[in-house]
């Protein structure tokens, strides 16, 4: 009688340890990276959820009023739309009727080309996309200088590598968009300036 139950005891112990130490899986440890179309997809949901065209489309009047002008999806503050007089204030932010220009403490910041034209990101690997976007850095050089309000980098810098792969994805399968957004202006050369900003 001891002989069987070792025996049974020594078998439910050998098969125990069999199972254990079998992976759960068969399957690859890594996940499959997605296709270029799926990452274009989830950046699109992504800009779009985001706000993105928010500021860096210009607008065009509709129904509900202003909306994304779909033939220049991103890119940014166009080069030669002249802006009205100047409001110097401190305690207000004002932007154009295109949402693509902003006045504040800070000075006249501009939405970016975010097209893959050499005048947007044309040029940008998915490195400096990242770094812009991480580290709020314009054109995302190290060097160069913070990203302006009110570009939300700072929650934005919270995306997940793949979501800002697939931004950056998306944003590279649109059309370029030959647009050289104007520098942005300090607040000390607007407290110089007069009348209007070109």
């Amino acid at each position: 009688m001891k002989t069987k139950i070792f025996n049974v005891v020594l078998a439910v112990s050998l098969l125990s340890l069999t199972y254990c130490s079998e992976p759960a899986s068969t399957a690859s440890e890594t996940p499959e990276k997605p296709s270029k179309e799926a990452l274009i997809a989830r950046g699109k949901y992504l800009t779009t959820i985001g706000g993105c065209n928010d500021c860096h489309s210009p607008k065009v009047m509709g129904p509900f009023g202003p909306e994304p002008d779909t033939t220049r999806l991103f890119s940014g503050h166009p080069k030669d739309e002249k802006l009205g007089p100047i409001i110097k204030t401190s305690d207000w932010l004002v932007m154009n009727n295109g949402f693509t220009a902003f006045v504040g403490p800070w000075g006249i910041s501009y939405a970016a080309n975010l097209s893959p034209d050499d005048t947007g990101i044309g040029n940008w690997k998915l490195e400096q996309f990242v770094t812009a976007i991480r580290k709020g850095k314009s054109k995302g050089l190290e060097g160069n200088r913070d990203l302006l309000p009110p570009m939300p980098w700072p929650m934005y810098r919270h995306m997940t590598d793949e979501d800002l792969e697939a931004v950056f994805t998306y944003l590279k399968s649109l059309p370029p968009q030959n647009n050289l957004v104007p520098a942005p202006v300090s607040r000390e050369r607007i407290d110089n300036m007069t009348a209007t900003i070109n």
